[in-house]
């Protein structure tokens, strides 16, 4: 049976190339550790691995779950810990995907940074979302002084939120006023952790 074509998950699908290959490109990047700040704790090639499969699982079992059909769910991985992000329709939703997130293999712990959606949104909203996501993640990847590829950023209705595990709290402070000082930019809502 065909699926009609789906606009927003084909934006979806290049996203998540789009992060793949920015993974992949700063694998090998070493971030300085600004002044006064303490570098994360340093994991092995196995635990990063390890941690890029538990992901894969969650996303592939949040995707093929009737219940989570049409949102995007932003999951992260440190150390068995899975961070869920982005905004869901209802608290079923939300509830929905920890427990899907829970029953992944591999899974050690959930943390729901999920946020439940205010009223309905629009083509316009969405288009508009887009383009204020597409702009902070620009602003977070151009400064040298924020490791991007650790925070996701999702947007609803022009309230940004990041979350994602990041090696200290000099690293959110600074994401987060980058983020306000985005055009577009309603509210920053913050959900970032620091890597333990």
């Amino acid at each position: 049976m065909d699926t009609p074509f789906n606009p927003l998950r084909l934006l979806a699908l290049c996203a998540a190339v789009a992060a793949l290959m920015l993974v992949v490109a700063g694998c090998n990047r070493q971030e300085p550790v600004p002044p006064g700040a303490s570098a994360a704790p340093k994991t092995s090639v196995g635990t990063e691995i390890d941690d890029t499969v538990v992901t894969t699982k969650v996303k592939s079992a949040l995707v093929n779950d009737q219940h989570m059909k049409g949102l995007t769910i932003m999951v992260e991985t440190r150390k068995g810990t899975v961070q869920l992000s982005g905004f869901a329709d209802t608290q079923e939703q939300m509830d929905r995907a920890v427990t899907v997130a829970k029953s992944v293999e591999g899974v050690a712990s959930v943390e729901n940074a999920l946020k439940l959606k205010q009223g309905t949104a629009t083509v316009g909203n969405k288009v508009d979302d887009g383009i204020v996501t597409a702009k902070v993640k620009s602003a977070l990847i151009s400064d040298p002084g924020v490791k991007s590829f650790d925070i996701a950023v999702a947007t609803n209705k022009g309230e940004v939120q990041l979350s994602g595990f990041v090696d200290n709290q000099m690293q959110i402070d600074h994401a987060v006023e980058l983020a306000r000082g985005v055009e577009g930019v309603q509210g920053v809502d913050n959900k970032m952790s620091i890597k333990k």
